[in-house]
């Protein structure tokens, strides 16, 4: 296990876990930091990825689909290896509420809380115990961990006694439940997986989908692991 991040033990949603994350890059914003937008579609990826490659133009056209040869400025700027994309207005607008947090030190979405927020914080507790119950592991509760210049940081739901951090993801919305369950695709969460284990060291983690199928305490819930 590493032992170069920062722990607080604040709870969730406490006081002193917003003040822990004030300024701080969360893994859970890692997606919207990551995403540009103005950039190329998946056809002219291809075709650029073509090109780059040393392929001919007609070969690269023939590739991506394409007819004719695509006059997009982008393209021109992605094969000449410019930058390309701009940043979305989610992401300008977090960057400008971290530069306010860090300066005022102060958090400023202290006691934000959507009913989804509220019903993953919970349902976690019997989530982090049915993940015990099953895998004969012990999980021991952290409220959030942040790299030691907290530039970066996560609210992990758990390091478990094998080393691995946990994630439980107690998802209402009918398009994250269908990927999660049907599709079996973690790909919503990754960014924030891996953002985790990157700010900690750990080398895997426990995802898990945390659903409740019914009123009845004995067969109330399923937690399905990815």
């Amino acid at each position: 296990m590493a032992s170069d991040y920062l722990v607080y033990n604040a709870p969730q949603g406490s006081e002193g876990w917003h003040q822990a994350r004030a300024g701080v890059v969360t893994a859970s914003m890692f997606s919207t930091i990551c995403k540009k937008v103005n950039g190329l579609t998946a056809q002219q990826e291809i075709y650029v990825k073509s090109i780059r490659s040393g392929k001919t133009e007609a070969q690269a056209r023939e590739d991506a689909g394409y007819k004719a040869s695509p006059r997009a400025e982008a393209i021109g700027k992605a094969i000449n290896g410019e930058p390309i994309g701009e940043w979305s207005e989610a992401t300008l607008s977090y960057a400008f509420r971290l530069a306010i947090e860090r300066i005022s030190g102060k958090p400023l979405d202290e006691g934000f809380e959507t009913w989804a927020m509220r019903r993953g914080s919970e349902l976690e507790p019997e989530a982090r115990l049915i993940h015990e119950i099953r895998s004969k592991l012990l999980v021991d509760e952290v409220g959030f961990v942040s790299t030691p210049d907290r530039f970066f940081g996560a609210s992990a739901d758990g390091i478990a006694s094998d080393g691995a951090g946990c994630e439980y993801k107690c998802f209402i919305a009918p398009d994250k439940l269908r990927a999660f369950w049907f599709d079996f695709d973690a790909a919503e969460v990754m960014h924030q997986i891996q953002g985790g284990m990157w700010i900690t060291g750990l080398k895997k983690c426990h995802v898990g989908a945390f659903v409740i199928i019914s009123p009845e305490p004995s067969s109330r819930s399923v937690l399905n692991f990815f």
